[in-house]
């Protein structure tokens, strides 16, 4: 059961971390960021794009903030299910 939580945890801290670091303006170029980003973008699954703005600031929360949060709220559904 901890151990599903703390997959949901990692998932939501990398889609958390890319976005800070999008953001923040962090160098694109960067190895750091190309990993980081490499691991988010497929985390994001079908978010990115679902709720169309005009803020590119806005967007970038919306599209991996969401993510995070989906991957909490599942991964705690599951270990809910498997705690039983």
């Amino acid at each position: 059961m901890r151990v599903i939580t703390a997959i949901g945890a990692i998932f939501a801290g990398i889609e958390v971390l890319y976005m800070i670091m999008v953001l923040a303006g962090a160098n694109a170029g960067n190895a750091f960021f190309q990993f980081i980003k490499s691991l988010a973008v497929p985390l994001a699954l079908f978010w990115p794009g679902l709720f169309p703005v005009d803020s590119p600031s806005l967007q970038v929360i919306l599209d991996f903030g969401l993510a995070a949060v989906f991957w909490l709220v599942v991964t705690g559904i599951i270990a809910r299910f498997a705690g039983r």
